[in-house]
C-alpha cells in the first residue's frame, strides 16, 4: 500500500464508508443514476477502477459494474463471512461488494459500489 500521506483528505462521511467499511444510503449516491462516459477512480488515491462502459442498471440502489479495470480491484471475504468485499487494490479503500450469478449481464457479475468511494473523470473529445 502506498504512503498514507499521499491519500486525499476525506470528509467524515467519506471516511465512514472508505475506511470503516460503511455503506451509503441506497438510491442517494451521486453516481447511482449517472451515465456520462469516462472513468471512475478511487476517492482516496485516484486509481482508475471502472470504465463507464461496464456500468449497468441493476436497480439495487448503488452504481453497478460488471467488470473492473484489470488489477484495480481486489476481493476478500467480508467480515460477515458470506459476502465478498471489494477494495481498491492500491490503497485498500472499501468500495462495496461483488455478487456473482445474478444474470444481470453476460459477465454475470455485479460490483455494487458506493458512490462516495469514487470520483469520476469525464472522457474528453479531442478536436
Amino acid at each position: 500500500m502506498e504512503n498514507k500521506k499521499q491519500y486525499r483528505k476525506l470528509t467524515p462521511k467519506e471516511e465512514s464508508v472508505i475506511v470503516h467499511k460503511g455503506t451509503e444510503v441506497p438510491f442517494t449516491g451521486k453516481y447511482f443514476a449517472f451515465w456520462e462516459k469516462g472513468t471512475y477512480v478511487c476517492k482516496r488515491c485516484g486509481t482508475p477502477l471502472y470504465r463507464s462502459e461496464s456500468k449497468f442498471e441493476s436497480d439495487c440502489g448503488w452504481p453497478s459494474f460488471d467488470d473492473e479495470i484489470q488489477g484495480a480491484v481486489k476481493r476478500k471475504t467480508d467480515a460477515d463471512g458470506v459476502r465478498t468485499e471489494i477494495l481498491c487494490a492500491k490503497c485498500g479503500a472499501h468500495l462495496g461488494h461483488v455478487f456473482l450469478g445474478e444474470r444481470f449481464t453476460e459477465k454475470n457479475t455485479r460490483h455494487c459500489v458506493n458512490s462516495i468511494s469514487m470520483d469520476f473523470i469525464l472522457d474528453t473529445l479531442e478536436k
